[in-house]
């Protein structure tokens, strides 16, 4: 089993940057793709990135050129570097295999930007 911790969330102002980890602990040898989601209220859970172990990556359209997601294989944590943040990036964020999500959810970290 593959437990995920997610952290690196909190407040800020449109335009500016944070930075998410995700930390894999439990049954991790060989992570699959993995990938970033997130969520707001009464919304589905939306895939935003993922990579595979070799480090290809994929966006969706609404991030493309400000979000980077990397993974260390070797710590088996997954980052998600966003920038340039908007309003509508507010969300809760989670990560877990994808583009299909087979793990548990971890309790996510919310990220709130201001306009």
């Amino acid at each position: 089993q593959v437990q995920l911790v997610e952290s690196g969330g909190g407040l800020v102002q449109s335009g500016g940057s944070l930075g998410l980890s995700c930390a894999a602990t439990g049954s991790t040898a060989r992570l699959p793709v993995m990938g970033w989601y997130r969520q707001t209220p009464g919304k589905q859970r939306d895939l935003v990135a993922h990579i595979s172990r070799g480090g290809v990556t994929n966006y969706a359209d609404s991030v493309q050129s400000r979000f980077t997601i990397a993974r260390d294989n070797a710590k088996n944590t997954v980052y998600l570097q966003m920038n340039r943040l908007k309003p509508e990036d507010t969300a809760v964020y989670y990560c877990n295999s994808g583009p299909v999500p087979v793990y548990n959810w971890g309790q996510g970290t919310q990220v709130t930007v201001s306009s």
